[in-house]
């Protein structure tokens, strides 16, 4: 396993890190997956508030595993109104964790304009971390998001914060740019999820697994990340022990990508432009905002992976989420496109929007399920 330093943190990071949000399925299984992770080398155990029974799990087994002396914790609170509940929250993840200090908060999901004012209030709910900084009782603050790169990037700009955590993949490079903007200000970058989100890798089409060979999906763009030397560390967010089987050989290949690989990210690029054509979305944004809050290049990337490389699955998955996530996964589904054509002159593709969003609904909308009611 190799390790890179976090940014300003100082901390030596496992390049995969061990999240815990998809590991709850009983607590045997948790600890289970914990001590798989820790013997291939990670030293980076990832929670948060919203992880079900994930922090008192950790804390927990915190008191009966045999630990490494360099691990290193990190829990996610969401930005509260005032510093008064950040406080009580902090309290709470403490307690929770059995610990008296915690290496790393990242304030969870910095993701709309209103949450980037709560951080940026001095009063408000960063006065509480700062207090609970300068008591010796958590260590490096940074931020997780799922917001759009404007909002990132003044999260970023605020100088508060030592670490971004970022959705960032082969399959979607819309934030590139971060990258580059968190290593001017020495933050270190930690990927969330690049197997479930980057994909749903752990269980890839055929067509996609075609395309990779001799490497899988999940090792290439893995692959492709730790060849970053700009990234610290992956979240590998494994539900069970097994999942962690197909990392073990990549902890320690973090030097520039080989001829194979490259002529594999090659396949995938020319697939992706023989397959979609002048359908193809650039994902350039321009096409926002929508009249109708359609989030149309997430909607058309959604629509490019599922005619290009067979997709099908993660698209229906991450479709689905339209309108049941909030600022997590915003955006309303392609059903409520109105035809308005207000989109149109800001294509540079000059794609017909409106059509490609009544396909990619059609595609992703998945079969239709049965209500209860309706028996």
């Amino acid at each position: 396993m190799q390790y890179r330093r976090f940014g300003r943190t100082n901390l030596q990071l496992s390049v995969l890190s061990l999240g815990t949000m998809r590991a709850l399925a009983s607590r045997a299984t948790f600890f289970d997956t914990l001590r798989a992770g820790l013997a291939l080398g990670i030293n980076h155990i990832e929670t948060a508030q919203g992880y079900g029974s994930s922090e008192r799990w950790i804390g927990e087994f915190l008191k009966t595993a045999a630990l490494p002396p360099n691990l290193v914790i990190t829990t996610k609170i969401t930005p509260q109104p005032d510093a008064a509940t950040m406080a009580q929250r902090l309290e709470e993840s403490l307690e929770r964790l059995s610990l008296d200090h915690i290496h790393c908060l990242a304030i969870h999901g910095v993701n709309t304009p209103e949450h980037l004012a709560l951080v940026s209030d001095p009063q408000g709910c960063m006065a509480a971390v700062r207090r609970f900084q300068a008591e010796g009782r958590i260590g490096h603050v940074g931020f997780s998001t799922h917001g759009s790169r404007e909002v990132i990037e003044g999260a970023i700009a605020t100088d508060q914060f030592d670490f971004v955590n970022l959705h960032y993949y082969y399959f979607f490079q819309r934030h590139a740019p971060v990258l580059d903007l968190a290593i001017q200000k020495d933050m270190g970058i930690f990927i969330i999820s690049p197997g479930d989100k980057g994909g749903m890798l752990y269980s890839p089409p055929a067509q996609l697994d075609q395309l990779c060979a001799p490497f899988t999906p999940l090792e290439l763009t893995y692959r492709w990340l730790l060849a970053d030397s700009r990234i610290t560390t992956l979240s590998s967010g494994p539900a069970i022990p097994a999942e962690l089987a197909p990392l073990a050989a990549l902890g320690d290949r973090t030097y520039p990508l080989i001829a194979d690989e490259l002529a594999a990210l090659e396949r995938l690029e020319v697939q992706e432009a023989t397959a979609l054509g002048s359908d193809r979305c650039a994902q350039c944004y321009a096409c926002l905002p929508c009249p109708e809050a359609i989030h149309i290049p997430e909607v058309l990337r959604l629509r490019n992976l599922a005619v290009a490389y067979d997709m099908q699955p993660f698209g229906e998955y991450r479709y689905r989420m339209f309108e049941q996530a909030g600022h997590w996964f915003p955006g309303r589904k392609a059903s409520h496109c109105t035809d308005c054509g207000d989109c149109l002159p800001r294509c540079p593709e000059s794609l017909d929007i409106p059509a490609l969003l009544r396909d990619a609904h059609q595609r992703l909308q998945g079969p239709a399920r049965r209500r209860l009611w309706d028996e």
